[in-house]
């Protein structure tokens, strides 16, 4: 009996002690991911990155093993020692729960191992590449990612889009620019099919690099997908257009600038003010921003300027008195009406937009009865 209620206690404490040990964990996972600083990102929005569903998978995952992580990696190695069979369940467990660097080294030699015993797996089958890239994501550590998508040992493993993308993210955050767009011929040397989010990718890297080789490079990207007739995101333009007028070619960025359909943005007010300064539109130029500080309805969000893009005008300004008057007139009605921001066009581009994804979701599961799970006819939804 008395040995009975000590291990009921000692169950009990043992609970208490990974209910408190998650909830610290929880908390430290929030309060990162509200620092600007811990979890910032420039390009993929969290519905394509997912890396907080990442995080919490491993979160759940680490508490129904605490205190079994080191048994767990063993067994795993043990299994690699004996050249026994690697299972799906296995690996994608093993991946949740790396914490270091040196567990990455042992997760890469289970993903030979599995990979080696898997080639031919049916279509649809679970892709492991984009959990690996999103684990490497997390611990801030893409060399391993890096040395195995361009593996020719693992060819197919990263079959998916979102493995290079992740990655190519990864490396664009961390400046490394040229590795980004290594990763980018990879990519298309292993024929995996590029998407949206692998074209915007594409023309920021290019954009960042500002070279001759990467304008090709990006133009080349850009024509093909036009040939195509597919849609392309505005942000693709945007960097398109900003790369042209880095590069001084102002023809070329007139071009990318007519096939952004909605030119609202802050975005693209601020390109169409350098855009005009580039090609000597200075009339035109003052106009748009005089435009801009009239626009005083409380209901329309006014446009804002770059103090970066108003300075490069108001040295294409210079030798024209009159106009260069009514732009400083101007100019203080904007600082006036908080219109101008300390922002670099840089930084306008490579800010991640909301994602729409959690409020279409919370919609779709209302269109449903919580009850009788039929469908849901209310005016509302009708609308």
């Amino acid at each position: 009996m008395t040995t009975a209620v000590v291990e009921g206690s000692n169950r009990i404490l043992r609970e208490a002690i990974k209910r408190s040990l998650l909830r610290r964990q929880l908390a430290l996972a929030s309060s990162c991911w509200k620092c600007p600083q811990g979890a910032k990102r420039y390009l993929l929005t969290e519905d394509i990155l997912r890396l907080h569903e990442f995080q919490q998978q491993k979160l759940a995952i680490g508490y129904r093993l605490y205190g079994e992580k080191d048994t767990y990696f063993n067994t795993i190695e043990e299994k690699l020692t004996k050249n026994r069979l690697i299972l799906k369940d296995e690996l994608k467990m093993l991946l949740h729960l790396c914490q270091t660097k040196s567990d990455v080294e042992v997760a890469k030699k289970v993903i030979y191992r599995y990979h080696a015993e898997n080639k031919n797996v049916a279509f649809g089958e679970f892709k492991f590449g984009p959990v690996f890239m999103r684990l490497c994501y997390e611990l801030d550590h893409e060399a391993p990612a890096v040395e195995l998508i361009k593996d020719l040992a693992l060819r197919g493993f990263f079959s998916d889009s979102t493995s290079f993308n992740i990655l190519m993210d990864l490396l664009f955050v961390k400046g490394h620019y040229e590795c980004a767009l290594d990763v980018l011929l990879e990519m298309k040397r292993q024929r995996v099919k590029f998407n949206k989010e692998t074209y915007l990718l594409a023309s920021a890297i290019c954009y960042k690099l500002n070279s001759s080789e990467s304008c090709k490079i990006c133009t080349t990207l850009l024509e093909d997908l036009q040939l195509k007739g597919d849609p392309m995101p505005r942000r693709v333009y945007y960097f398109a257009v900003a790369f042209a007028l880095k590069q001084n070619d102002v023809t070329k960025a007139h071009s990318f600038f007519s096939h952004i359909m909605s030119t609202g943005s802050r975005i693209c007010s601020n390109l169409k003010v350098l855009l005009q300064a580039k090609s000597r539109d200075l009339e035109g130029l003052v106009q748009t921003l005089e435009r801009a500080s009239d626009s005083a309805s409380d209901f329309v969000k006014r446009p804002e300027f770059s103090i970066e893009v108003l300075t490069a005008a108001r040295d294409k300004l210079e030798g024209n008195p009159a106009l260069c008057v009514h732009f400083e007139e101007i100019f203080a009605k904007l600082q006036a009406s908080g219109q101008i921001t300390s922002l670099t066009l840089d930084d306008l581009l490579c800010q991640t937009p909301p994602t729409k994804r959690r409020y279409t979701q919370l919609l779709k599961q209302r269109q449903t009865s919580q009850r009788t799970f039929k469908p849901l006819h209310s005016a509302l939804l009708a609308e």
